[in-house]
């Protein structure tokens, strides 16, 4: 009996470290919004570290299951962790999400958002990182001051 009740102990305290380590695998939106907060603040510091830092895939911007991008409002993607050739078009303005019954040209609704309220969210379909398989996303959207710049980072569900 005793040897059942410590290794049950043991087996608790395993999923009590496991558990908590999964659960905080996804994103938050608060610190979606301290992470795009943060990256503007450095976009007016010092635009081309903050090119390269959110560009980087292995940088400060990549959390959990999320990054920020930078786009500006033509369109233009300046800076993206996970899919660097996006910076390579002149805008993405005619591309759209993933939802096969309704698509939305996201692109063209973030540079809304900057533009008239300067934040706020977009729900859209998205493949998470290294898949392919779209899934709800919630993208915060945060004008950096009043450049013609913004940056955005998402939730997956």
């Amino acid at each position: 009996m005793k040897k059942f009740i410590v290794g049950f102990v043991s087996l608790v305290m395993l999923f009590g470290t496991i558990v908590p380590a999964f659960a905080e695998a996804s994103a938050t939106r608060e610190e979606v919004i301290e992470m795009c907060k943060t990256a503007a603040a450095m976009v007016l510091e010092d635009k081309d570290a903050a090119i390269a830092e959110i560009g980087n895939p292995k940088g400060k911007f990549v959390w959990k299951n999320s990054y920020v991008f930078l786009m500006n409002m033509d369109g233009k993607m300046l800076a993206h962790p996970m899919i660097p050739q996006l910076t390579e078009k002149d805008n993405l303005l005619d591309v759209t999400d993933k939802n096969k019954d309704k698509p939305k040209k996201i692109f063209v609704e973030f540079v809304d958002i900057a533009q008239k309220n300067g934040e706020g969210w977009l729900w859209y379909m998205w493949p998470k990182p290294n898949n392919r398989t779209p899934v709800d996303k919630f993208t915060y959207i945060y004008r950096v001051g009043f450049t013609d710049m913004f940056v955005g980072a998402g939730i997956y569900k």
